[in-house]
This record gives structure tokens, C-alpha cells and sequence, in this order.
């Protein structure tokens, strides 16, 4: 038969550790030019987005409408922007009209609301 015997161990802290030592991080050359170009992506990409999307508002050659020369007309209930060109500009194709309306004003659409005040082309105020 086999006997277990149980023996007692003492645990004791081990001796002093010996801090390893620090390491330090070093770049390389490679590495910074790295580093570099991933902090100036973002501001090379906004100032893109800038460039593009500012473009459109530099000046023209055209020149502006003189101030004060633009009829106002207020919509009705029941007016379109149809019947509005009719009668401001009887002869004139209503489709192009409405064209004209619509971009002075910087309309989203067609639809307009009882109430609401209208430029007019100067083209077009000066034949109704």
C-alpha cells in the first residue's frame, strides 16, 4: 500500500525583482513621415471639400439687376405659378415664366402659397 504524506511548504517573498528596463519608443524616418501624412489627410481633405464645394459662390461677369426694378406680386389663394407668368407676361411661353420665377426667388418647387411674395423678372415685369 502507498502512503501520502502532506508537507508543509513555507512561502517566502522572493527576492527584490529587478525592474526591467523601460523601453522607449523610437521613430523612424519611415515612421514620421508616416505619422505625418495620417495628421495632415483630414486637413488636406477639408480644405478639398472647401475648394469644391465653394466654388460656387465666386462672382460672375453679369451684372446685377439695378436695385428697385423688380415687380413684387403677392400670391393669391388658388394662384399657381402657371396663372401668375400668364399674367404677368401674356406673351411670353409661361413655361420659361415659371423657369425665371422660380430660380430669382430660389424656390424648392412649383408650389407656392396663398400669401407669399414674388420677384419678378425684370425681362418679364416690364411687358406686364
Amino acid at each position: 500500500m502507498s502512503t501520502v504524506s502532506i508537507t508543509a511548504y513555507e512561502v517566502t517573498a522572493p527576492a527584490a525583482r529587478v525592474a526591467a528596463p523601460a523601453t522607449r519608443l523610437r521613430l523612424t524616418r519611415r515612421g514620421r513621415r508616416v505619422l505625418a501624412a495620417l495628421a495632415a489627410a483630414p486637413v488636406a481633405a477639408g480644405l478639398a471639400l472647401a475648394v469644391i464645394s465653394g466654388g460656387n459662390a465666386l462672382a460672375s461677369r453679369e451684372e446685377g439687376a439695378p436695385a428697385g426694378t423688380f415687380d413684387v406680386v403677392t400670391v393669391m389663394p388658388g394662384d399657381s405659378l402657371w396663372s401668375i407668368a400668364q399674367e404677368v407676361a401674356p406673351a411670353a411661353d409661361p413655361r420659361d415664366v415659371v423657369d425665371a420665377i422660380i430660380a430669382l426667388n430660389q424656390l424648392p418647387g412649383s408650389v407656392v402659397a396663398a400669401g407669399e411674395r414674388l420677384s419678378i423678372p425684370v425681362e418679364y415685369a416690364a411687358a406686364g
